[in-house]
C-alpha cells in the first residue's frame, strides 16, 4: 500500500476493507495498554531477593548503621554503584531515593530558586528557557511547564540532537539555561548520541549563559538488548573543555530492580553538588539508606549488575522483536510510516504520515488498545506535524503485545487512508 501513488477508487476500496477488519476487532472488547515503559512482572521478579537480603545486618561496609538518621549523600557503597553505572568518580555522586525524576526536579528547582555555583537564579532572569530535543520525554517537559520555564524544541537526528540548530539557538539567546538529554537509547527514539554530538554538547558551556546546565538523564545506561552500545563519556569531554560545571548526570535502578523501590543517582561537579546539597539539607535528613544497602548487597560489583541486566534483556528482546516484526511486515514497502530499530531502552518511536497520529491513537483506543497521547513526546503536548507515536512494549505479556500490535498497524492503515481520502 502506497498512499502517494494510489487513485481515489483504490483508497475507497482500501478504506472499505480496513473498516470491516476494524469493526471485527472492536467486537473482541480488548483491554490492552502500551502507554508507559514499565517493567513487566517477570522483570521485577528478578530482584525479589532484595527482600530479606540484609538478614538483620544493617551495617554498611564502612560501619554506618543504615537504620538511623543522616548521610545526605547516601551510603558509600550505593554511591559506588552509581559511579559504576555513570562511569564517573565516586566523590562526584549522590545517591537518593527511588526516583531520578525526583532528583531532576530538585536540581531544576535549585537552579530556578537559587542558581548553581553562585550563578544567578533562573527566576530572576527575564525569560528562562530550556531546549528540548524532540521527540522526547514528557516528564521532562512537565517539570519545565510546572515552573513556568519556556521550552524550545531541537530536532533529533540519528546521532543525537541537531547540533547546528542547538548551537545557533544558544548563541542567539542568553536566556537559555537548560537542555534536556536522554543520551543513550533516547526516549522515545532509541538513538544513542555519538562522539561528535557529545563533544559538541560538552563545549556548550563556552558559549552559553554561565548558569546553563545540561540535564543528562542517562536512564538507560545499562539497558542494552543485544550487545553493549558505548555512549561517549560526557564528564571526560566536559573536563577537557573546562566546562565540567555545565553538566548534571542522572541515573537510577528503577528499571533494574523494583521500579518503585530503587535507588537514584545524581553526578555533578563539586560546585554543582554543593549547590544541590545545600538546598537538599533543608528538605531531608537523608535518604532510605536501608534500601541503598539492599542494592549494594545485591550488586557488590559491576559484574553482578551486568549479569542481572542480561536477564532483563532476555525478557525484553522478544517483545521488541514482536513490535519490529509487525512494523516491518505491514509498512516495510509502504509510505505509511517510519520507525527506529532501537538496540536497547524501553521504547519504539513510530512516525505516521503528517496529521495522522492522533487519529491512530483514537482508533486504537476504541478498539481496546491504549497508547501514549498524541503530542506527549513534545513540549506542551503539541506535535506540530501530528506524527509521532511512542510504543512501549515492556509491560504486557508477549501474546497481548502481539494482539495490540496487530490492532495498531490496522489503525495506522485505516487512519492514513481516511486522511488521504479527505484530502484527495
Amino acid at each position: 500500500m502506497r498512499i502517494e501513488t494510489a487513485h481515489r477508487d483504490q483508497l475507497q476500496q482500501w478504506e472499505k476493507d480496513l473498516e470491516q477488519q476494524y469493526q471485527r476487532i472492536c467486537q473482541h472488547n480488548l483491554s490492552l495498554d502500551l502507554t508507559r515503559g514499565k517493567p513487566a512482572a517477570d522483570q521485577l521478579s528478578l530482584s525479589d531477593s532484595l527482600d530479606g537480603i540484609l538478614t538483620g545486618d544493617y551495617r554498611a561496609p564502612d560501619g554506618t548503621d543504615t537504620r538511623n538518621y543522616g548521610g545526605l549523600e547516601g551510603i558509600a557503597a550505593s554511591r559506588e554503584l552509581g559511579a559504576d553505572i555513570l562511569q564517573v568518580p565516586f566523590e562526584e555522586v549522590l545517591a537518593g531515593g527511588n526516583s531520578s525524576l525526583t532528583l531532576m526536579y530538585h536540581a531544576v528547582l535549585t537552579g530556578y530558586l537559587f542558581g548553581f555555583a553562585g550563578n544567578q537564579p533562573w527566576k530572576d532572569m527575564s525569560a528562562p528557557k530550556f531546549l528540548c530535543p524532540v521527540p522526547g520525554y514528557d516528564r521532562h517537559f512537565t517539570i519545565c511547564e510546572q515552573l513556568g520555564i519556556t521550552m524550545d524544541t531541537v530536532p533529533m537526528t540519528a546521532t543525537g540532537p541537531d547540533m547546528d540548530v542547538l548551537e545557533q539557538k544558544i548563541r542567539e539567546d542568553d536566556q537559555i539555561i537548560g537542555l534536556w538529554c536522554v543520551p543513550k537509547f533516547s526516549n522515545p527514539t532509541g538513538v544513542t548520541y555519538d562522539e561528535d554530538a557529545v563533544n559538541r554538547l560538552a563545549q556548550l558551556g563556552k558559549i552559553a549563559n554561565p548558569g546553563f546546565r545540561i540535564f543528562w538523564d542517562n536512564a538507560y545506561a545499562i539497558h542494552d538488548l543485544d550487545h553493549q552500545v558505548i555512549l561517549p563519556n560526557i564528564r571526560e569531554a566536559a573536563l577537557s573543555n573546562d566546562t565540567a560545571d555545565s553538566v548534571l548526570q542522572f541515573a537510577s535502578t528503577s528499571k533494574v530492580t523494583h521500579a518503585g523501590a530503587g535507588v537514584a543517582f545524581v553526578s555533578a561537579s563539586p560546585a554543582n553538588l554543593a549547590s544541590i546539597k545545600q538546598q537538599m539539607s533543608a528538605m531531608t535528613i537523608g535518604p532510605d539508606k536501608v534500601n541503598q544497602l539492599r542494592h549494594s548487597r545485591l550488586f557488590p560489583e559491576l559484574t553482578q549488575l551486568k549479569e542481572h541486566m542480561q536477564k532483563h534483556a532476555e525478557i525484553l528482546r522478544p517483545k521488541f522483536a514482536c513490535v519490529l516484526e509487525h512494523l516491518d511486515k505491514n509498512f516495510a514497502d509502504t509510505d505509511l510510516g517510519e520507525w527506529e530499530k532501537p538496540q536497547g531502552g524501553y521504547f519504539v518511536s513510530f512516525n505516521t504520515r503528517p496529521g495522522v497520529a492522533s487519529e491512530v491513537i483514537r482508533l486504537s483506543a476504541e478498539a481496546g488498545v491504549k497508547l501514549t497521547p498524541a503530542g506527549a513526546t513534545f513540549p506542551y503536548g503539541k506535535d506540530p506535524e501530528n506524527t509521532n507515536i511512542r510504543i512501549a512494549p515492556s509491560f504486557p505479556p508477549l501474546e497481548e503485545l502481539d494482539t495490540a500490535m496487530a490492532v495498531f498497524t490496522l489503525c495506522v492503515k485505516l487512519a492514513t487512508v481516511r486522511e488521504a481520502l479527505a484530502n484527495a
